[in-house]
C-alpha cells in the first residue's frame, strides 16, 4: 500500500474503458473505492462501457446506483478504445484526471507513483502537466512487446515523440493542460495523438515506472487486425496533415474536455 502520509491531490477523476469486462469491472471498482481515499481528498470513478455485449453495462449501472462516487457512461455500440477514453475525459469533472484500462493489469494504488511525481517540481516553480506511466516489466506476450517497440520507434521517427511506453494505460493529467487540445482518433492511436498534441502545445510531460500485471480474466482486443489497421490509418492521416498544414492539423478533432 502507498504511504498514507504522502501528499494527496485535492481532487481526482479516475476512469477506465470497459468492453466486455464483466469479469473485471466489479473488482476494479471495489479496488478503486479502497485505494482512492489514500490518493485524493475528493474523487469520482467513471466506468466507460464501450458497447459491451456481456453483463458489463448492468454491472456498471448497479455499481453507480450503489456508490455515489461512481458513474457509468454507455456507448450503444463498440466505438473503439480511443472513443472510450474520449468519453472518460469528457465526463470528468475534477481538477486531475487519471485512467487505467478495465482489464486490471494495473493497480489503482499505483497511481500514487504518478501523483507523487505530479507534485514534484520540474524546476524551482513548475510541476508537470502530464505524468505518463511506463511498464517496468510488461506482462504481455512477446509479439505484443515487439509491436510496441516498433510503434514507439515509428512515433519517434515520424513525430519526434520521445515517450518510452506510449500506450501504457496508466496516465495522470492536470485538467488545465488538456484545455484547447483536440484529438481526432477514436482508435488505438488516440494516446499517441494526445501526447503528440500535448507536446506541440508545450505541455510538460514526464514519466514514471509502474508495475504491470498479467490479465487474469476476459480477453484482450488490442492485437486484432482491425484495431491495428485503424491505428496505422490514423497514424498516417495525422502525419500527412502535419506535413501539409501543421496548424490546421493540430486543431483537427474534438476537444478532449467536455
Amino acid at each position: 500500500m502507498r504511504d498514507t502520509r504522502a501528499q494527496r491531490l485535492a481532487e481526482l477523476t479516475y476512469f477506465f474503458p470497459a468492453h466486455n469486462e464483466a469479469a473485471n469491472v466489479r473488482g476494479l471498482v471495489e479496488e478503486a473505492l479502497g485505494a482512492l481515499p489514500e490518493l485524493a481528498e475528493r474523487f469520482e470513478i467513471i466506468i466507460v462501457d464501450d458497447g459491451s455485449r456481456d453483463e458489463t453495462p448492468a454491472i456498471a449501472d448497479e455499481l453507480a446506483a450503489a456508490h455515489p462516487e461512481v458513474r457509468a457512461v454507455h456507448h450503444p455500440t463498440n466505438l473503439g478504445y480511443g472513443a472510450a477514453l474520449r468519453s472518460g475525459f469528457a465526463a470528468a469533472s475534477l481538477g486531475y484526471l487519471a485512467f487505467t484500462d478495465g482489464d486490471r493489469q494495473f493497480r489503482v494504488a499505483d497511481l500514487g507513483r504518478l501523483i507523487d511525481r505530479m507534485l514534484e517540481p520540474i524546476d524551482r516553480v513548475r510541476t508537470p502537466d502530464v505524468v505518463a506511466g511506463y511498464r517496468i516489466k510488461r506482462a504481455d506476450p512477446p509479439v505484443r512487446t515487439l509491436y510496441a517497440r516498433l510503434y514507439r520507434l515509428a512515433n519517434r521517427i515520424f513525430f519526434g515523440l520521445r515517450v518510452r511506453d506510449i500506450d501504457c494505460a496508466c496516465k495522470l493529467f492536470r485538467r488545465e493542460a488538456l484545455e484547447g487540445i483536440n484529438v481526432e482518433s477514436g482508435g488505438a492511436f488516440f494516446s499517441a495523438e494526445l501526447l503528440i498534441k500535448l507536446g506541440a502545445a508545450g505541455r510538460r510531460i514526464v514519466e514514471v515506472g509502474v508495475p504491470h500485471y498479467p490479465r487474469t480474466a476476459g480477453s484482450p482486443t488490442g492485437a486484432k487486425p482491425q484495431v491495428i489497421l485503424r491505428a496505422v490509418r490514423d497514424f498516417w492521416s495525422l502525419r500527412l496533415r502535419l506535413w501539409a498544414s501543421p496548424r490546421r492539423a493540430l486543431r483537427r478533432g474534438a476537444p478532449i474536455l467536455g
